[in-house]
């Protein structure tokens, strides 16, 4: 065999990061679902480490990214809320590290940074973001800011004015309806496509860092007619819904398409339900065939493999839609890592965050970590695991006309609304759903102090005045971008 089909199991891992969008944590068959059926996926936990206690902490596209890429916190890389073109000026970032150390780097599918072409120290991206409405702008060329429509306007039968918006839904839409062209000119379909083609214009004499970035889950919801049809057929979608969600009252928009708080008719939210979850059969399947094209090239041995979402969606429990919410449907996510040096079968409830990512992988190739960024390998917790770890996680995302915080322990979440100062207490052991609050209940008073003051701990010192006097101080204005670290 050649260098190419099989490399020395001496040399150095490849590695591949497939990050996808808005994909819950809950969202695996391994994890316990009820309906979702992720085979391959389960396999390659099987395989591997899944860690059921990872979130993001920021939890929307472009905050979480940065976390991804950088290896740092929000209170350090900056970005606590969605905020579009603002640069991407950061100097160490995951791709840049590998790219150090020799490694051939390549992006392929959503980054979601600006300027929409900045590299993060990639060799070369092939780039599709979704629908965005800031970059899509009828006077801009398509191709400066996405390679997949152009691509799709090549397609035999294709049209010259091809879109992938001709059947009208909208990117946080809850309306869903099936794929409207045929399955391989599909984003998701594309985007392994693109990165079964990248591997054999590779430099086979270098190990490589692929970032396979899938842009759905996240709404359209229109995955392909077998993915979205298998889901259509489930027993009728009921969310669940807590005993405190009167404080939505004022905030329900039910006439909305693409709310954040709605009580919204169960039929439109069975098809939404059926669009979502179709969309993880697709990308399941598509990651297995990836993976098995890895095999054909004689690689997947030597390749070390994660699997994360940037953030969740709510998908209409306790009448909340979307994202960057501290709730754990939008704040919690996959986490699955596979490949040489990693135990198989071994799972994990410690706190990890998107942040733990870029150390992880390179601590897996054994490629120096940087000493300056706030995440850590979480090979120390399957190779040592009573080694000490984060003892909880701060988690934050402007939301609801304010600034909604979190903090949550390895059983506990506390949630602080920085607008009306309301707070919430949940049992994540005894309540994983999060409907019971226990703020008010006597009995859980010392966790409420207690997790109220660590919150006063990350923001005392913050520029937005959160904190006077050792006090958190509601009515302050949120902002999603830190003047200072």
């Amino acid at each position: 065999m050649t260098s190419r089909e099989r490399p020395p199991m001496d040399s150095p891992p490849n590695v591949v990061l497939i990050c996808v969008d808005q994909w819950r944590g809950d969202c695996l068959s391994a994890d316990g679902h009820r309906v979702v059926h992720t085979p391959h996926l389960d396999a390659l936990a099987a395989r591997g480490a899944r860690f059921r206690r990872a979130y993001s902490a920021t939890p929307t596209c472009i905050p979480a990214r940065a976390a991804l890429m950088t290896g740092l916190s929000q209170r350090s890389h900056r970005r606590v809320g969605y905020e579009n073109a603002r640069p991407w000026d950061y100097q160490v970032t995951v791709a840049g590290e590998f790219r150090r150390a020799g490694y051939q780097t390549q992006a392929i599918g959503k980054m979601h940074v600006y300027p929409e072409r900045t590299r993060l120290g990639f060799d070369d991206v092939l780039l599709h973001d979704g629908y965005l409405h800031f970059a899509r702008r009828r006077h801009r060329p398509y191709e400066e800011f996405d390679d997949y429509l152009p691509w799709l306007r090549m397609q035999a039968g294709a049209s010259a004015v091809e879109d992938y918006y001709d059947n009208g839904l909208n990117g946080n839409s809850m309306i869903a309806r099936p794929w409207d062209k045929p399955e391989a000119w599909h984003p998701t379909t594309w985007t392994v496509t693109q990165a079964t083609s990248w591997l054999y214009r590779r430099d086979p004499r270098s190990p490589f860092f692929l970032y396979m970035s899938f842009h759905r889950p996240h709404p359209p919801f229109d995955p392909p007619a077998w993915a979205y049809e298998q889901y259509l057929d489930v027993l009728p979608y009921v969310p669940e819904v807590g005993d405190w969600v009167d404080v939505l009252e004022p905030r329900y928009e039910d006439w909305r398409h693409n709310p954040v708080a709605a009580r919204m008719s169960p039929a439109v939210l069975h098809r939404a339900r059926a669009g979502y979850y179709g969309h993880l059969a697709h990308i399941d399947l598509q990651i297995n065939r990836f993976l098995e094209i890895l095999g054909e090239f004689g690689l997947a041995e030597n390749t070390v493999v994660c699997f994360v979402s940037d953030h969740g969606e709510m998908l209409g429990e306790h009448h909340l839609f979307q994202k960057g919410l501290p709730y754990e449907g939008a704040a919690r996510i996959p986490f699955l890592l596979a490949g040489p040096g990693v135990p198989g079968g071994a799972v994990r409830d410690d706190v990890v965050e998107l942040r733990d990512v870029m150390p992880t992988l390179l601590d897996a190739a054994g490629v120096p970590v940087p000493d300056d960024i706030d995440g850590r390998s979480v090979l120390q917790l399957l190779r040592q695991p009573g080694a000490g770890w984060r003892r909880h996680l701060h988690g934050e995302h402007p939301n609801l006309g304010q600034k909604l915080h979190w903090i949550t322990d390895d059983r506990w979440k506390y949630v602080w609304w920085s607008g009306d100062g309301r707070e919430q207490l949940f049992d994540l052991s005894a309540d994983p759903l999060e409907c019971h609050d226990l703020a008010g209940e006597p009995s859980a008073e010392t966790h409420l102090v207690r997790l109220r003051e660590l919150l006063v701990d990350e923001l005392s010192d913050r520029e937005e005045g959160y904190v006077n006097g050792g006090r958190l101080v509601s009515g302050r204005p949120s902002r999603s971008w830190l003047e200072k670290a």
